[in-house]
């Protein structure tokens, strides 16, 4: 038996016979007070966080338990989780703390993934801890929200480097505040906006490739240097350099462009455990601003920060997969595709390909129907989808997809018509308004569709495409 195992017992027996465990569970959750922290003896600390119902391989779950064991990285753990907290309770777009803290929590069976978005929507952060960070236990299957609260934040902010840190993301005892919670409609309770953000952050990192890695000492330095959240958020131009990074002020050979640095200082809680760092960014050659990421290394564990192009742009309104969801059948295939994910921590698109009989372009079609109901996400370090269960809402796309229920109804009413010229016959088409003088130009432009409306000029591709161009799109697959 390891020191680890034999402490576990020990301690285990000891909250056993005492009763000493410090509750997470809101009123709101669980129904009843939640209890002030308690160390546990021997200065260990237990903490027993408060989940809503689950969606399970086996169907819902009222009271899930997920994890239930010894963290072997206690600090990465806590500090981690409040750094979580921390971006979750931050506007970063002029800078207003808030009161939300609440990560969604996925059981992938070999690591568990916390998941939030910052108060202005423009953080994507994600926190993996994976089955080495544990002992004593199973990481079981599901997706369910997770209430931090001020009592377990006092908990993780006590943990110290030599605690043994046990970890129970259930609810034995948790009983909840009404009938409603138990609904197949809401059983992960997460502000709506989180929903669509979910899919066009699995589509807006899937775009991004590695692009400056740095060692230990390296991404120190480079975290040591990041702004506080209450600066401003201006864009600056990462460069590879000798000692790892440099930050620039204007673009340069390989650099990639961060809008808002301050947005990445939540990390500074993990400085200490950092051992390495992975900045990702478009291709090179495409335009030299856009979304961006980093993916912190620590000890059995990955954290990942994703930005939107500009700080005042939230994830829920990119657009990223408007193109996907344009094509006649993808709804079907989704359906199709989601008889099969058992939440994968890694989703094997050949063999989806082989198990439905679907060619892997609509495959990944409907890997996008997914993904725009939050049930899909992407993982940069292992540069594959993994599944993340939420309720299903087939008419989520259309609802949350506006600018595509418009192109549809602009492909039926035959507004979408060709326009030959002898310079480019077949470049180019007008798509008529509902209104004279509404009237769109789409152009061809070296092979990008590119339009004229007043969404095309103002954000061109950067946040997907207009509804002009999507009607388009559907009209010409048509006829092909």
């Amino acid at each position: 038996m390891t020191g680890t195992q034999h402490a576990a017992r020990t301690f285990t027996a000891a909250t056993r016979s005492t009763g000493l465990t410090a509750q997470a569970a809101s009123p709101a959750q669980a129904g009843t007070p939640a209890h002030a922290p308690l160390p546990a003896p021997g200065g260990s600390a237990h903490i027993s966080l408060a989940l809503a119902p689950a969606l399970t391989p086996a169907g819902i779950d009222a009271t899930p338990s997920f994890f239930s064991g010894f963290a072997t990285q206690p600090l990465v753990l806590a500090r981690g989780l409040l750094a979580l907290g921390d971006i979750t309770a931050t506007r970063y777009f002029q800078y207003v703390p808030t009161t939300m803290r609440d990560p969604v929590l996925t059981a992938n069976g070999d690591r568990l993934r916390a998941e939030t978005f910052s108060a202005c929507n423009g953080v994507y952060a994600r926190l993996d801890l994976l089955a080495a960070g544990f002992d004593g236990g199973d990481i079981a299957l599901g997706t369910t929200n997770v209430d931090l609260g001020p009592e377990s934040r006092e908990v993780l902010t006590a943990v110290r480097r030599a605690e043994l840190l046990h970890v129970d993301v259930g609810g034995d005892g948790l009983t909840l505040a009404t009938p409603v919670a138990h609904s197949v409609e809401r059983p992960v309770n997460m502000p709506d906006r989180w929903v669509r953000a979910l899919g066009n952050i699995a589509e807006i990192h899937r775009r991004l490739v590695p692009r400056i890695t740095l060692d230990a000492a390296q991404a120190r330095a480079f975290l040591t240097a990041v702004p506080a959240a209450t600066a401003t958020g201006r864009t600056v131009w990462l460069v590879p350099s000798r000692e790892g990074v440099r930050i620039g002020s204007r673009p340069a050979p390989a650099a990639v462009s961060v809008a808002g640095l301050h947005r990445l200082s939540a990390a500074k809680r993990l400085l200490t455990h950092v051992t390495g760092l992975t900045v990702y960014g478009p291709e090179p050659g495409t335009p030299e601003t856009g979304a961006s990421a980093v993916v912190i290394e620590l000890p059995s564990a990955r954290l990942t920060l994703g930005l939107t192009a500009e700080p005042w742009r939230g994830h829920s309104g990119e657009g990223a997969l408007l193109a996907a969801l344009a094509a006649d059948e993808v709804l079907a295939d989704a359906e199709l595709v989601s008889a099969l994910l058992g939440f994968e921590p890694v989703l094997d698109v050949a063999r989806l390909g082989r198990d439905t009989g679907l060619s892997e372009q609509r495959v990944r079609g409907a890997i996008a129907v997914l993904a725009a109901s939050g049930r899909v996400g992407w993982d940069l370090a292992d540069a594959a989808h993994f599944h993340r269960e939420l309720p299903d809402d087939p008419g989520r796309v259309d609802r949350d997809q506006p600018r595509l229920v418009a192109a549809r109804a602009l492909a039926a009413a035959g507004r979408v018509e060709a326009a030959r010229t002898d310079k480019a016959p077949g470049r180019s088409w007008v798509v008529r308004g509902a209104e004279t003088g509404q009237d769109s130009v789409v152009r061809e432009v070296e092979g990008e569709l590119r339009c004229g409306c007043t969404w095309g000029l103002t954000h061109g591709s950067g946040r997907g495409p207009c509804k002009h161009i999507l009607a388009v799109r559907i009209v010409t697959k048509e006829l092909a």
